[in-house]
């Protein structure tokens, strides 16, 4: 290879022996992040989320050199789908008391559920979660195999359970006989919650939890075939408790996590 590259022995057998600079094996240890990362979202990150999600474990990084390593190791950010307009809201219709207000100054304030559906080889798992606004983390959640007002008492019991909310709040949600059902209104109404409802068909009203749902599939759930329930079950509570509600960063919250935005505000004089 020497000879047919016109190098000399020598030279090769130096470079056989040089060790990597600082700068080499910094490199390495962020490619393997990034690449952790992507693998993690399945590409929702680009650059600049990148950067934040560095910084935030103690690599002190700017964009620029992230972005040339993301590049020259095919790391690419997957684009979303771009967002239909907002449609223009509807005249009021019940008691939608959030108004989509979705930004919130306190935690356990304004709590928001719904109900989504994962697609197994044994039938639809059903996933019910309740979130605070406030810090967009996932409180409560409970997953059944049918669509059932327990799915979602059992959810919004988990919430209560975790927050023990000390004074009034408001949990919105659609318009389901599940949320609508009288147990869940009953534990409502025994922690100081009142009720607030989507108008009716219209998803825009609880934008917020959509976001979150769109997001596990995106970052989770797609390309995956789950044999079982139970299978779906563990990967979705290790992607919420284990990744979501821990490290996933969001813009809303200047690029820190849910955990670590309640955290970092608890702390602050």
């Amino acid at each position: 290879m020497c000879r047919v590259l016109e190098v000399k022995e020598g030279s090769y057998y130096a470079w056989r022996k040089r060790v990597p600079s600082s700068r080499a094996k910094t490199n390495r240890k962020i490619v393997e992040r990034l690449l952790d990362i992507a693998r993690r979202t399945k590409g929702a990150y680009g650059a600049r989320r990148a950067v934040r999600y560095l910084r935030s474990a103690g690599i002190v990084v700017n964009r620029k050199r992230v972005s040339k390593l993301m590049r020259e190791n095919g790391i690419v950010a997957v684009r979303k789908a771009a967002r239909p307009p907002a449609m223009p809201a509807g005249a009021a219709e019940g008691a939608n008391v959030l108004d989509r207000k979705f930004q919130v100054t306190e935690p356990d304030r304004y709590w928001a559920s719904d109900i989504t559906n994962i697609a197994t080889r044994q039938g639809w798992l059903y996933l019910a979660v309740t979130m605070d606004l406030y810090s967009r983390r996932i409180i409560g959640w409970s997953m059944d195999r049918t669509r059932s007002a327990r799915l979602v008492y059992d959810a919004l019991l988990a919430a209560v359970r975790l927050r023990r909310p000390e004074h009034a709040f408001i949990h919105h949600s659609d318009r389901g006989t599940q949320y609508t059902s009288s147990e869940c209104q009953e534990l409502l109404a025994r922690w100081g919650g009142v009720p607030s409802l989507s108008r009716k068909g219209n998803c825009w009203d609880n934008a917020v939890v959509e976001s979150f749902f769109a997001t596990l599939k995106r970052e989770l759930i797609s390309g995956e075939v789950y044999r079982t329930r139970d299978e779906a079950a563990g990967a979705i509570f290790e992607w919420i408790e284990g990744w979501y509600n821990p490290h996933r960063l969001h813009s809303t919250l200047d690029y820190k996590s849910p955990i670590e935005f309640e955290k970092k505000q608890t702390l602050t004089p």
